[in-house]
């Protein structure tokens, strides 16, 4: 058995290693190995009572963070004001959220292309536009708010409907924008 610091190894090269290492006879869950033994990333074979390295947290870029944080304070500022501006009944359809929705639905459909296939690549900018503005613009839990109203005034077919309309006319946007920047053809 080894002593002293061991050489690395992946988390399953210590499990499958468990019935060839033993602890000591005498003490019940007692390693032969001291118990300050490090286990690092280049070994063979990893005893499994030698413990792991802690692993660095992801690092995260500070200004693609301040993107998409731009990007929705932006976007759930248009969102909100659009609700406020046109507020809806439980009873009725939601035209403003349904409008913002399908909208933004295209606009993230004509950014992520556009800047995915068509434009040089930008560190910020499908940050900003795509998770930041048209993730807080398209909230889909604002429809499910609309949707819990709707049902508590029992009125189950125009959940159903705007539910319904509101996820097709959500991909028909996305698909249409896309199409759009492939410059594709749409044969109906």
């Amino acid at each position: 058995m080894q002593r002293g610091r061991v050489a690395g190894c992946s988390w399953s090269q210590r499990r499958h290693s468990a019935d060839r290492i033993r602890p000591s006879a005498g003490v019940a869950g007692a390693s032969s190995v001291p118990s300050g033994d490090r286990c690092t990333s280049s070994a063979p074979l990893c005893p499994p009572h030698v413990s792991r390295e802690p692993t660095l947290l992801p690092t995260y870029d500070r200004r693609e963070l301040a993107a998409i944080f731009s990007g929705g304070v932006v976007g759930a500022i248009v969102r909100a004001g659009l609700a406020q501006a046109f507020p809806d009944d439980p009873r009725s359809w939601p035209w403003a959220i349904f409008a913002v929705n399908v909208i933004g639905a295209f606009m993230l459909g004509y950014f992520i292309t556009r800047l995915q296939e068509r434009l040089p690549t930008s560190a910020y900018k499908r940050p900003f536009l795509g998770t930041g503005l048209c993730g807080a613009l398209t909230t889909f839990s604002t429809v499910q708010f609309e949707l819990y109203k709707m049902t508590q005034v029992h009125d189950w077919a125009l959940a159903i409907g705007y539910a319904s309309a509101t996820v097709v006319s959500s991909f028909a946007a996305v698909a249409g924008a896309t199409a759009m920047v492939r410059r594709v053809r749409i044969v109906l």
